[in-house]
C-alpha cells in the first residue's frame, strides 16, 4: 500500500508544479508603476521602459516612423490646411508653433489633439521658439518678458523662464527651444544667450532650465557643438568651425544637470582629426551627433535638429535619411515633408540598422510622451 501511494504521489508532482506556477503577467500586472514624471525621463526605471515598449509594439510602422517628424505650422512654416493633412493622416509626432498669435496656437493645438483622439495616434509634443529674445515676437500676445542680455541677475532669469513657461503651458506647447547657450560672438545667436557677461552664461541657463522642466516643459540647450565663434549665419548658408570645438565646454555642466533636449546645428567641422564632418554639418555627422553627443558626453535625452529648410543643410541631398542615421531623434522642419516621411520609411523598411536607429529614435520620443503626462 505504501508502494501506491509513493507511486501515486510522485505521479502527482508534475500536475501540482503546473497548478501552482505564475500565470503570463497581462500589461497592467507588468507595470507596477503606472504614472511618470518628466524627471523620471532620464532614470533608469523598467516600469518605464516597460510601458515605452508596449506603446511602441502597438503602433504601426508609419506611425514609428511618423514620431521623429516636426514640420512648423504659422508664418515661415507649413500653411495650416498642410498641417491639417498631415495630421489626420498620422504623418507626424509633433508641430512647431512658428509665429502666431496666443489664441490661434491655443485652438490648433486644441484641433490637432482632437484628431490624434479621434483617430488614435499618439498626442503631439508641440514646441516653440520660446526664448526670452525671440518669444514676445514668435508669439504675440504672450507676456512681456526681458530679453536674454536685459536680464540682470539669477532670479531675473529664473522669473523670465516661469513667466515663458506659464504662457507655453495655458496655450498647451510643452517643449521649448530654449536656451541659447552660444557664445556671444556671433551676431546671428550671441545676443539670444544670457552670455553679455560670460561668466553668467552656463548658470544661468541651468536656471532657465531647471525652472522650464519644473513646470513640465522641455528645456533645449543650442546650438550643438557651438554656434556662438561661427561668422555666418547658417540660416543662409553652412558655416564652419575651423579646428577646436571651443564650445563643447558649455554643455557638460548642463547635461550632468539633467537638460532633456539638445539642438544640432548646421554647422561643419574642418581641420579636426577626431571630429572632422567631411563637410557636411554637424546635423548629418554621425560622429558629432552620435560618437561624440551621445557616447562621449553621455547624453541620454532627445536630439533635434535645427531647421532641416535652413540654408546651411537644404541642399544636402537625403538630409532627413542622414540626420536620423547620424543619430537624431526629431528632424524639424524638413524640406520637403512628404518627401521626408517617404525616404525615411522607405530605409526603415529596407535597411536593418536605419531601422533600429528610428526605433530608438520613436521609442525616446515615447518615452518623453509618457513621462510628460500625454500618454496615459
Amino acid at each position: 500500500m505504501s508502494k501506491i501511494c509513493i507511486l501515486v504521489s510522485l505521479l502527482s508532482l508534475p500536475l501540482l508544479s503546473c497548478s501552482q506556477s505564475p500565470s503570463p503577467k497581462n500589461e497592467s500586472q507588468k507595470i507596477k508603476q503606472t504614472t511618470f514624471e518628466l524627471s523620471d525621463f532620464l532614470e533608469k526605471n523598467q516600469d518605464l521602459d516597460e510601458k515605452v515598449n508596449l506603446v511602441y509594439q502597438k503602433l504601426t510602422d508609419s506611425s514609428r516612423v511618423a514620431q521623429l517628424l516636426m514640420p512648423a505650422v504659422g508664418r515661415l512654416g507649413l500653411p495650416k490646411e498642410e498641417i491639417d493633412e498631415l495630421t489626420k493622416k498620422g504623418m507626424i509626432g509633433g508641430v512647431l508653433m512658428l509665429n502666431g498669435t496666443v489664441n490661434e496656437f491655443t485652438s490648433w493645438i486644441k484641433e490637432y489633439e482632437a484628431v490624434n483622439t479621434k483617430k488614435g495616434f499618439l498626442p503631439f509634443l508641440y514646441s516653440a521658439d520660446a526664448e526670452p529674445s525671440l518669444v514676445n515676437r514668435k508669439i504675440i500676445g504672450s507676456t512681456p518678458v526681458k530679453k536674454a542680455q536685459e536680464v540682470k541677475t539669477l532670479d531675473e532669469a529664473i522669473e523670465v523662464a516661469n513667466q515663458i513657461s506659464g504662457d507655453l503651458k495655458k496655450i498647451g506647447i510643452n517643449y521649448n527651444f530654449a536656451p541659447v547657450i552660444d557664445v556671444s560672438t556671433n551676431a546671428t545667436v550671441g545676443y539670444r544667450g544670457f552670455g553679455a557677461v560670460k561668466e553668467n552664461l552656463i548658470p544661468w541657463s541651468n536656471a532657465f532650465i531647471q525652472t522650464t522642466q519644473k513646470q513640465n516643459i522641455i528645456a533645449t540647450a543650442k546650438h550643438f557643438p557651438g554656434h556662438g565663434l561661427v561668422s555666418g549665419d547658417t540660416h543662409k548658408s553652412l558655416q564652419s568651425i575651423n579646428g577646436e570645438l571651443k564650445e563643447l565646454a558649455n554643455y557638460p555642466p548642463l547635461i550632468e544637470s539633467g537638460v532633456l533636449s539638445i539642438m544640432i546645428a548646421h554647422i561643419a567641422i574642418l581641420n579636426n582629426k577626431k571630429y572632422d564632418t567631411k563637410g557636411l554639418p554637424a546635423t548629418t555627422s554621425e560622429t558629432i551627433v552620435t560618437s561624440l553627443l551621445r557616447k562621449e558626453m553621455g547624453f541620454n535625452g532627445i536630439i533635434v535638429t535645427d531647421a532641416m529648410n535652413m540654408g546651411g543643410v537644404s541642399k544636402v541631398p537625403n538630409a532627413a535619411v542622414k540626420a536620423v542615421s547620424a543619430g537624431c531623434d526629431i528632424i524639424l522642419m524638413p524640406l520637403d515633408m512628404k518627401i521626408a516621411y517617404k525616404e525615411i520609411f522607405e530605409k526603415y523598411k529596407s535597411d536593418k540598422v536605419f531601422h533600429n536607429k528610428v526605433e530608438d529614435a520613436a521609442k525616446r520620443i515615447i518615452r518623453m510622451k509618457i513621462c510628460l503626462g500625454l500618454i496615459k
